[in-house]
């Protein structure tokens, strides 16, 4: 009894170790589509598909790698005696893989869901699990890779469980018999016609109980050196791109890095750099030749070599940019007159901005001398013409008067009768200057504020002033001046002059009424009431109101009684 107390006691401490041992693990549960998907855990090569994985307590680099496919990296934490959920979608990726093709067949029973890597230890060199390429029945499974040599790598958790080269021959089956020493063969393959009648393959496609991976050969797009020549330890860029490589190597003791990318070199002689890229498909190889020699080229160019400029009083209307852009080769040290030092290829905006001042028209040529230098005595100037023209103006002059109607014109059957022929040669005048003082004000605007004689009622004289203001706002606009650049105003018969005003105003008129209509201060007084004045804005500078004595329609605006609608028009 006591024996059999002892084993129960040892049972109980057992389970509660196990127990406790088990209390600091938790779960990854993983959904991963395509459901090939192979799962690396910290570096570890763990199993692929969507599972339950238990892992110890902590944060974890997961990887999910499926060939074909960009690889999938996160950090996931794990909480002891929890699940976490991780769902994983893996995104396609890569053409179509053209022959020829050899076949790598991997019989490692016991180990079949070990990973395969080739040509690289990382996982990046993943191409699939043994248990994806182990059999060639019926159901094919087959891992077709570019003819040549291959190191394999077979692995599970942190431990390799094979690793050795094989050569694989085009249209040829070569089989690996890992449990037989890693015994090579090499056989027909009878599928390999229909293979290639389907070439070129995608990366990737599995059944229910076949796969195909087809492993592309890496491409190195391009490899350069720029510039080509140098001179005196001049730096050059070395600037590569490849196509399904996973590293590269650079001799002559420079550092390449990643699939593509670029490295500064700087060497003394003429210098022939090889690359090497290695991905799963293999290895390609690229060079580039970096020559150094004591000529200095450069170039130096402006666009456009015309320049305009036009200033209208202190505001500068137009100030062309232009551009100079300059190149040099195996130089260490440019200057560019007037501007000084620069670097040794690049660009600079200049302007037209002439040393002129005054008024008067632009006429200016300007030369800009590039003088490149290196520290071996090499030299070469360039020199770029630019031609300035232009004007500088005095500011444009807004002819502001007054405009006069007739009695009671506009009227509401005419409303187009009664801006006779000399005010609109007043308001052409103004639209003209106006227009052309947008170009040194574009936010200037015009006010129009008509007005209406102390005769008739209010709401007579306020609709009559309306029709005023609107038809004075209706030529400006036939004139060529946007709508949104007029204001208008009507007071009808609010804000009159009064009579000591309006003499005042014919005292100083520049152009004397005729007798007769001189004593006349009650028609005058009528007269200067029917006006519109027109205001420039922002400046405030208002129109001069002096009755238009000297036009030869200024009898027809002047009289008292309301003038005949024919005379009227005939004064349009």
């Amino acid at each position: 009894m006591l024996r059999i107390a002892k084993i129960l006691g040892l049972a109980t401490a057992f389970a509660l170790c196990a127990h406790a041992s088990f209390a600091q693990d938790g779960k990854l549960k993983l959904k991963v589509t395509p459901p090939q998907g192979y799962l690396f855990v910290d570096g570890k090569a763990i199993k692929e598909g969507s599972h339950s994985y238990s892992l110890p307590a902590g944060n974890h680099t997961v990887v999910v790698v499926n060939y074909g496919y960009k690889i999938f990296s996160q950090n996931v934490t794990i909480t002891a005696g929890k699940s976490t959920d991780l769902v994983v979608n893996l995104e396609a990726y890569g053409d179509k893989v053209p022959g020829p093709y050899g076949y790598l067949m991997i019989e490692f029973k016991p180990q079949g869901k070990a990973a395969v890597l080739l040509n690289g230890k990382k996982v990046d060199y993943f191409v699939g699990n043994v248990d994806e390429f182990n059999h060639d029945w019926d159901w094919h499974q087959e891992l077709l890779l570019p003819p040549g040599q291959h190191a394999v790598t077979i692995m599970r958790d942190d431990k390799e469980l094979y690793t050795g080269t094989v050569t694989v021959e085009a249209n040829k089956k070569t089989i690996i018999h890992v449990t037989k020493n890693g015994q090579v063969e090499t056989k027909t393959w009878p599928h390999a016609d229909h293979v290639n009648s389907k070439a070129p393959l995608p990366r990737f496609e599995a059944g229910i109980a076949s796969a195909q991976v087809v492993v592309a050969p890496p491409k190195i797009g391009s490899f350069t050196a720029t510039p080509a020549q140098i001179n005196c330890s001049q730096p050059s860029q070395l600037a590569w791109q490849t196509a399904d490589v996973v590293d590269t190597t650079i001799d002559n003791g420079v550092t390449a890095g990643g699939p593509s990318g670029s490295q500064t070199v700087s060497p003394r002689a003429t210098t022939t750099y090889n690359l090497t890229g290695t991905g799963p498909g293999g290895k390609a190889t690229a060079s580039t030749t970096l020559n150094v020699n004591t000529k200095v080229d450069a170039t130096l160019t402006a666009n456009p070599t015309e320049l305009h400029y036009r200033k209208i009083g202190d505001k500068v209307i137009t100030d062309d940019n232009g551009t100079l852009t300059w190149t040099t080769s195996n130089a260490d040290s440019t200057t560019l007159d007037p501007i000084g030092k620069v670097d040794l290829n690049g660009s600079q905006a200049i302007k037209a901005d002439p040393s002129k001042t005054d008024i008067g028209p632009v006429d200016e040529n300007r030369n800009y001398v590039l003088h490149a230098t290196n520290v071996c005595g090499g030299s070469n100037d360039q020199t770029a013409a630019v031609h300035v023209t232009g004007s500088i103006e005095p500011i444009p002059t807004v002819v502001l008067q007054s405009v006069f109607y007739p009695t009671d014109y506009p009227d509401k059957k005419n409303p187009q009768v009664g801006l006779v022929k000399s005010q609109q040669l007043e308001l052409a005048t103004l639209a003209d200057g106006f227009k052309k003082y947008l170009e040194y004000d574009p936010d200037a605007k015009l006010s129009v504020e008509a007005h209406a004689d102390v005769r008739g009622g209010k709401e007579f004289n306020q609709d009559l002033s309306e029709r005023r203001v609107e038809r004075i706002k209706q030529f400006l606009v036939d004139q060529g001046i946007s709508a949104d650049k007029i204001q208008t105003a009507a007071y009808g018969k609010d804000r009159l002059l009064d009579k000591k005003e309006v003499k005042d105003l014919e005292d100083t008129n520049p152009n004397a009424a005729p007798k007769a209509r001189a004593k006349n201060l009650t028609g005058n007084w009528y007269a200067y009431n029917r006006r519109a004045d027109i205001v420039l804005l922002p400046s405030g500078q208002k129109s001069a109101m002096f009755f238009p004595n000297n036009a030869d329609d200024s009898g027809l605006i002047w009289q008292i009684p309301k003038p005949a609608l024919k005379k009227v028009e005939a004064a349009q």
